[in-house]
């Protein structure tokens, strides 16, 4: 009987914890839902504007320190006014700028990075095409697809969601019971769009904005975070200027026989090119212009 009680316990205890999901400790800190919508309404421009892109409406998330979802939103009158594929892409890009960026004293002595480094998602690119010193970044920690649609596991998976009798509505999608909300959804993104959060020169988490053209989403995505007050990098580096230390950066050339582009039609057929940097990203259509990306707002 005493066995059968505590395997019970047990049970039960598993179940609670599985259930229960992370906890939110450093949610209460960040922005919520409605004022990661209303920093990201605020940050979209028409085509003709600073951002350039297609003029779309776009998906944003938050995540913290520890890569839990705490806000999704999105700018349109509802959640099919933007690319739905770009829910979990926001998601998953807010995971990658949080997961590989550092904060002042996370680095140790002699670190060539004293005062901590922020990488957006932008600054990835060049650096996991084949042959790249990240080459294969890309395809490691994948994103949880049951968290991201709130779908039932796999045969031999055991989630929280394996207790879903059913998906969640997508009603959800971009509210405060959206089912990624309060769970780990993993992945990385290598493409524009993705900036780690920072007060105080600490990182605190991550904002990922998709649904334009990768460079738009780093436009917006920077207006976002300046917006709601969390670019308080206070001498943390990166690896573009220092009042922008994560910015996009299109040094993209094409390779010494032909190959290789710039991102745009008709320079180049194939293949990535050569970036001077090694952080630089291909060109969009409707690309901002040099003085669009260098007159961002300047970090704190």
């Amino acid at each position: 009987m005493f066995v059968q009680r505590h395997l019970l316990s047990c049970s039960v205890s598993v179940l609670a914890a599985l259930l229960a999901g992370p906890a939110m400790a450093d949610c209460g800190s960040l922005p919520n839902l409605s004022q990661l919508r209303s920093a990201l309404v605020g940050s979209l421009t028409p085509t003709n504007g600073p951002n350039g892109g297609l003029g779309f409406h776009m998906w944003g998330t938050i995540i913290d320190r520890d890569g839990t979802v705490c806000a999704v939103a999105f700018s349109g009158s509802q959640f099919t006014a933007q690319w739905l594929g770009s829910r979990a892409i926001s998601a998953q890009k807010a995971n990658t700028a949080n997961d590989f960026s550092l904060g002042h004293n996370a680095t140790p002595a002699g670190s060539a990075f004293p005062a901590g480094l922020a990488l957006s998602t932008a600054n990835l690119f060049s650096a996991v095409q084949p042959g790249g010193s990240l080459y294969g970044l890309q395809h490691s920690n994948p994103v949880d697809t049951g968290v991201a649609y709130g779908n039932q596991p796999g045969f031999g998976g055991v989630t929280p969601a394996s207790f879903n009798p059913t998906p969640v509505n997508s009603q959800a999608f971009g509210t405060n019971v959206d089912p990624m909300v309060g769970k780990r959804i993993g992945g990385v993104n290598v493409f524009g769009g993705g900036l780690a959060l920072y007060k105080a020169g600490q990182r605190v988490g991550g904002l990922g904005v998709s649904g334009d053209t990768s460079c738009t989403d780093h436009m917006v995505a920077w207006r976002t975070r300046h917006a709601l007050g969390f670019d308080e990098f206070q001498g943390v580096q990166g690896v573009a200027d220092a009042n922008h230390p994560d910015n996009i950066i299109f040094d993209i050339t094409a390779n010494a026989d032909g190959t290789g582009g710039t991102g745009q039609a008709p320079t180049g057929q194939g293949g990535v090119g050569q970036s001077a940097s090694g952080f630089g990203h291909p060109k969009c259509l409707n690309n901002p212009t040099p003085s669009a990306v260098a007159g961002l707002p300047a970090v704190k």
